[in-house]
């Protein structure tokens, strides 16, 4: 603030003099103490940022699962090891995902990071449509097939409408072992068929696979409620199941001593024990 001056004139001497007038200093004091304030903000704000921001990023993250119900968090934990070390900054979230995405009942992972310390990681397990059984350790295991083929270890009980599969030519399950290529078709069809609202496959036990000459396979299907075998051609659809369970029904009503229906060539032909 400049000072301010004052003309002053003696009454006796006619001559003028100029003296200077100052501000109260309690203005100053004011203006001290709003400087020091804004200072002590200054350094809350700095202390505020480093407990908030700085220190949980340069700390171990907080990572949160969801999504999962056939693995728990400890197992997904084991997944992302070799990144557990690292602080929130220096986690690789394509590399969790990568990570994650290796097990093979994992379809896929979902990894993003929340400032200033926290990771959530979505998993999407694989959905079984199918089911089989390899050995492992000389027993009988059994093992789950998604849409895509891929064979990965059961982790729950068999869900219902989830059909048995036997007679596909693997015996040892790999992690991310797929079903071969020509078997993949079948697989497109019982996912097909399971995705109607009719629970088709409720009154089918077991799919077998007959392979044959030149690449080609026919299969046996065995009926829940029945000891009556039924072969039928690769074209398995809701079309060829209905036409199945009503040739069943006649059959039976006419001759119940029958093992074995033949619905391969476009005609009906039955074997009796």
């Amino acid at each position: 603030m400049s000072n301010m001056s004052v003309t002053k004139t003696d009454s006796v001497s006619g001559q003028s003099t100029v003296s200077a007038v100052y501000p109260p200093r309690s203005k100053y004091k004011i203006s001290a103490i709003k400087i020091i304030f804004c200072l002590l903000l200054m350094v809350l704000a700095i202390e505020l940022a480093v407990y908030k921001i700085v220190l949980p990023g340069i700390g171990r993250p907080e990572i949160a699962f969801s999504g999962a119900q056939a693995h728990t968090a400890a197992e997904l934990s084991t997944c992302i090891a070799p990144l557990t070390g690292v602080n929130w900054f220096l986690f690789d979230a394509r590399q969790a995902e990568r990570l994650i995405a290796a097990s093979p009942s994992i379809a896929y992972a979902e990894v993003k990071k929340q400032f200033p310390n926290r990771i959530v990681i979505t998993v999407t397990e694989r959905e079984p449509v199918a089911m089989t059984f390899l050995k492992s350790g000389g027993r009988s295991v059994p093992v789950e097939i998604d849409k895509n083929g891929v064979l990965f270890a059961q982790r729950v009980t068999r869900a219902d409408g989830v059909p048995i599969i036997s007679g596909l030519p693997i015996e040892h399950l790999s992690e991310g072992m797929r079903i071969p290529a020509k078997y993949r078709m079948l697989i497109e069809q019982i996912a097909g068929i399971r995705a109607l609202p009719q629970q088709y496959f409720a009154a089918i036990s077991e799919i077998c696979v007959l392979p044959k000459e030149y690449g080609n396979y026919e299969l046996v299907l065995i009926p829940a409620h029945s000891r009556i075998r039924v072969l039928t051609d690769r074209a398995l659809n809701e079309d060829a199941l209905q036409y199945m369970m009503v040739v069943l029904d006649v059959v039976n009503s006419i001759e119940p001593n029958v093992s074995e229906i033949d619905l391969r060539y476009g005609s009906v032909s039955y074997r009796t024990r």
